[in-house]
């Protein structure tokens, strides 16, 4: 229990890097913003500089410019989850054979499909607004690959789906996926325009470094508890405080760190690798794509062009880590795997080895809502993304900000109609059944 006294909430754990994002690893060192040092007083302050909380305070500033807000940061940002992640920000279900949506109602689907753009919407504002070029933001769109006939048949089923809700897509047998990735493993794809492509530790660099005063951004600043003082919160830091009406809550699995949606949250890793530059001329096709997999749980690629040449991203491997934290040995093992699905894939680049290798955190709900709303007077949650952390999140962050205002708008009502998340079974019932069900969920996709 994180929870110290009456109205008194202590960090048990703060968040870890899970191995070097090669997001990261690729960018210029950043020069972070400064420590938080002394005493600040804010409008608002928000714990955790991700997605969901970099979006809740550009949508504060963008309601009521006059807002203080500070932002907390435990790390430098980019280097957390946020910059670990694959950089689909999307406007379609990600898992396009998940047995939720291929029997949702059209009113589901629509209410799933404007959470997605309200995300890419304050994107796409931020994007124009600051002149980012494709290589941090780009509305490219994104293909959904099979490399079996389970897959196909995936494929084909969505692509019905998004033809009755007037959704544009364009479906590819083997020839065309092939000219598009260079692979001859791929048997189909199915192109879905509205995606946007980031990368995501350059992305989230970018946002932070668009916001203006009032809003005020302090890295390798960990909120380690927070407190009621008066009818506002004082949050405390290593080397500072400060002294709040409002708190959002953005650094997802961890509200459960402070005490919050405990016994609610599951906590999981997916693990990435990406390789080191190749001769753009070993591989054919466009030298820039991005595909997740036609099954569940299969294999997510991309493929990035740079001035000095090219580089191939595999995500792919799950699993369940109650503690939040992962080892060096477990990113190993999930890199042994990518390896494999790497060399299948494009066995024409033989010889090419993974630059870096890591794990992002996740945190999911076992009724796949969000860890969302007022969990304490003042105290608002943006957490729980259950996975598509640059889409999800965004969106989460966009409602906080919204409830935290009291603004009203149709994203902020469907986020009042979820339900609350469910609990877990007791322990080690849930250990048991994430790690079963994940290895279930794997096999399950396959080639994939």
């Amino acid at each position: 229990m994180t929870q110290a006294g009456k109205n008194v909430f202590v960090a048990s754990r703060l968040p870890k890097r899970a191995g070097v994002s090669g997001w990261v690893a690729t960018l210029a060192p950043r020069t972070p913003q400064p420590v938080l040092n002394g005493q600040v007083v804010a409008d608002v302050a928000i714990i955790g500089g991700g997605f969901a909380g970099l979006s809740a305070a550009r949508r504060i500033f963008w309601l009521d410019p006059s807002v203080w807000v500070a932002i907390l940061e435990a790390g430098v940002v980019g280097e957390g989850p946020a910059g670990a992640n694959s950089g689909f920000i999307i406007d379609l279900p990600h898992e396009v054979a998940s047995d939720d949506f291929s029997g949702e109602s059209e009113a589901r689907f629509r209410q799933s499909v404007l959470i997605q753009r309200s995300a890419i919407a304050l994107a796409s504002e931020m994007a124009a607004e600051n002149g980012w070029g494709k290589e941090v933001f780009d509305p490219c769109g994104r293909y959904s690959v099979a490399i079996s006939a389970e897959g196909d048949r995936h494929l084909e089923d969505y692509a019905q789906q998004l033809t009755k809700m007037g959704e544009a897509h364009r479906l590819l047998n083997g020839r065309e996926i092939a000219a598009v990735t260079g692979s001859p493993v791929y048997t189909s794809g199915l192109f879905m325009p509205g995606t946007i492509i980031v990368q995501p530790a350059a992305y989230i660099r970018a946002v932070a470094d668009c916001l203006k005063e009032p809003v005020a951004l302090y890295e390798r600043t960990p909120a380690l508890s927070f407190e009621r003082l008066g009818t506002g919160w004082l949050v405390k830091t290593p080397q500072g405080s400060v002294q709040a009406a409002k708190i959002i809550m953005a650094n997802n699995g961890h509200a459960e760190s402070f005490g919050f949606f405990r016994g609610r949250l599951l906590h999981v890793f997916t693990y990435a690798s990406l390789t080191e530059e190749f001769d753009p001329s070993r591989l054919d096709g466009e030298r820039k794509w991005a595909a997740t997999p036609a099954l569940p749980m299969g294999t997510t690629v991309r493929r990035i062009g740079t001035a000095g040449g090219d580089r191939i991203l595999v995500r792919s491997r799950y699993s369940y880590n109650p503690g939040i934290e992962i080892s060096d040995a477990a990113i190993r093992r999930a890199g042994r795997l990518h390896d494999g699905k790497f060399s299948k894939r494009f066995p024409m680049l033989s010889g090419v080895g993974m630059q870096y290798r890591w794990a992002g955190a996740m945190a999911l709900t076992r009724n796949h809502v969000p860890a969302f709303g007022e969990i304490e007077p003042g105290v608002f949650a943006a957490c729980g993304c259950n996975g598509l952390g640059a889409s999800n999140a965004t969106a989460s962050g966009i409602a906080a900000a919204e409830l935290a205002l009291g603004h009203s708008s149709e994203l902020g009502r469907i986020y009042a109609r979820l339900a609350a998340p469910t609990a877990l079974p007791p322990q080690p019932f849930t250990t048991i059944g994430a790690k079963m069900h994940l290895a279930y969920r794997e096999w399950s996709a396959g080639p994939e």
